[in-house]
């Protein structure tokens, strides 16, 4: 191929997709078995202005400019994104203090919406806010988007226009062919690449040391999040934020795209990379943050807790590094802005690329994705009347907490990317994400994926099956 993408989480797939913008062929290679099952699926699925970030750093600036493409594209590919603004609450005189040096910051950035909000007016915005805060400085354009459908649009649309997908493919080995090509050694076969770009995520370390590269260490940050029942929604009205520290952005409280309530992340770094099950007092601390964020909240029922490993390294920006004479790209360091940063990356590392020498030409033919929307504020199947009297597969609810037909997880098993596990469904339709947690709908569902997948219901479900010879109990 012309280019290899390692990676096929949020910015991985953003790459790739900007890449097949031109006629180029184009291979993703993925570690696990799905698109942005990784970090980028446990986030706290905000759009970020950037206000935040530090002024001059590349992370600032593809903040910025991820936000506005992200913003504009998102909508028109489906994927659920609502413009709630956010309140960044002061709980104490040192952080009331610090307030107008973020105000500045922002500015600095080249976000000017950020304003000062008195005590009464927090109170009016928010009124089931804790005692206690100070004030707040208003941030109108932060944003929630679908962590799940965005990674999914990219690498749909990828497709689409040619890129190949390839699963399970961990690479192992890098060497080079008597043409100079990398010659990529992965679990599910070998790639030849023109250029390669690494987008592994929390494994973007040990992918550069492959091409011989040493300039940082990934260190995974690990984020618990607790979210809670749709019933909490009327709680909270704006994203709420905590002043930042030098370490992390804080434990924040926010309404998702599904209409669920989401509280977190923690901020622990730690050495295991595959370390994503949540701890006794990651959670404990979230509680006692919860009760003094919105009261009220840490007494509804929690639906789902999960944790996300962020790729925090030594240094305080991306290292997105362009190696020309080997033709290799790293995009490394890629954080929790990463996300609303994805489209601006592949935008920024398409165009290294061609001043690299990658030579390109704008095709005129490229076709562009449109998703099921998965989000609470636009229609559902369950509500079109002119789909599921087109196909009656719209109006069977199988999953009644998220209220997901039939008709959707049939097409996520046959889509484009299709679902290959349960936990694919759950991102493509919502399905198995509610109270209940797949109790009533599990069975159906894995039934459904068995089918489709030509797979035993047991290996479906990651069970043992059941020994014939072994007597059955009464």
């Amino acid at each position: 191929c012309d280019v290899a993408v390692i990676g096929a989480g949020v910015v991985g797939a953003a790459i790739a997709r900007a890449l097949t913008q031109y006629r180029l062929d184009v291979v993703i290679l993925e570690a696990g078995d799905d698109v942005g099952a990784g970090t980028s699926k446990a986030n706290t699925a905000i759009l970020h202005t950037g206000f935040d970030t530090k002024p001059g750093t590349l992370e600032s600036r593809l903040v910025r400019r991820g936000y506005a493409l992200l913003s504009a594209w998102g909508p028109t590919a489906g994927i659920p994104l609502e413009r709630l603004g956010a309140l960044l609450v002061a709980w104490d005189d040192d952080q009331l203090d610090r307030l107008p040096a973020i105000a500045d910051n922002a500015r600095a950035t080249g976000y000017g919406g950020a304003r000062p909000i008195t005590p009464e007016d927090l109170r009016r915005f928010e009124p089931h806010l804790g005692p206690g805060a100070l004030g707040a400085l208003a941030i109108p354009d932060e944003a929630i988007v679908c962590p799940f459908t965005t990674p999914l649009a990219f690498a749909t649309e990828a497709v689409m226009n040619g890129a190949m997908l390839r699963l399970a493919s961990a690479v192992q080995r890098r060497a080079a062919d008597h043409d100079g090509a990398h010659v990529l050694s992965t679990t599910s076969g070998v790639v030849h690449a023109d250029w390669v770009v690494n987008a592994a995520g929390l494994a973007s370390d040990t992918v550069d040391r492959l091409f011989g590269h040493d300039s940082f260490t990934v260190t995974p940050r690990r984020g618990e999040l607790i979210v809670y029942d749709k019933l909490a929604r009327p709680l909270v009205r704006h994203i709420l934020l905590p002043v930042p520290t030098a370490h992390t952005k804080g434990v924040l409280v926010s309404p998702t795209v599904f209409g669920n309530v989401v509280l977190g992340p923690t901020a622990d770094d730690i050495d295991d990379k595959h370390a994503t099950g949540s701890t006794p007092a990651g959670l404990a601390r979230l509680v006692a943050q919860g009760r003094k964020l919105v009261p009220a909240l840490v007494g509804e029922e929690v639906t789902a807790v999960y944790v996300g490993l962020r790729a925090a390294t030594e240094h305080a920006d991306y290292q997105i590094r362009f190696h020309p004479g080997e033709r290799y790209v790293c995009v490394g360091g890629i954080r929790s802005t990463g996300l609303t940063a994805s489209m601006a990356i592949a935008e920024y590392v398409v165009e290294g690329l061609h001043d690299a020498g990658l030579r390109r030409e704008l095709r005129d033919d490229y076709a562009h994705v449109r998703m099921p929307n998965i989000g609470e504020q636009g229609e559902r199947p369950y509500q079109a009347a002119a789909a599921i009297a087109a196909d009656p597969a719209y109006g069977e609810i199988v999953c009644h907490c998220e209220r997901v037909t039939r008709g959707e997880i049939r097409d996520a098993l046959a889509s484009l990317v299709p679902a290959r596990t349960l936990d694919g469904i759950r991102r493509r339709t919502r399905a198995l994400l509610g109270r209940c947690q797949g109790f009533y709908c599990g069975a159906t569902i894995a039934a459904a994926l068995a089918d489709a997948s030509g797979c035993a219901l047991a290996d479906v479900l990651g069970v043992p099956a059941p020994d014939a010879r072994r007597p059955r109990s009464s």
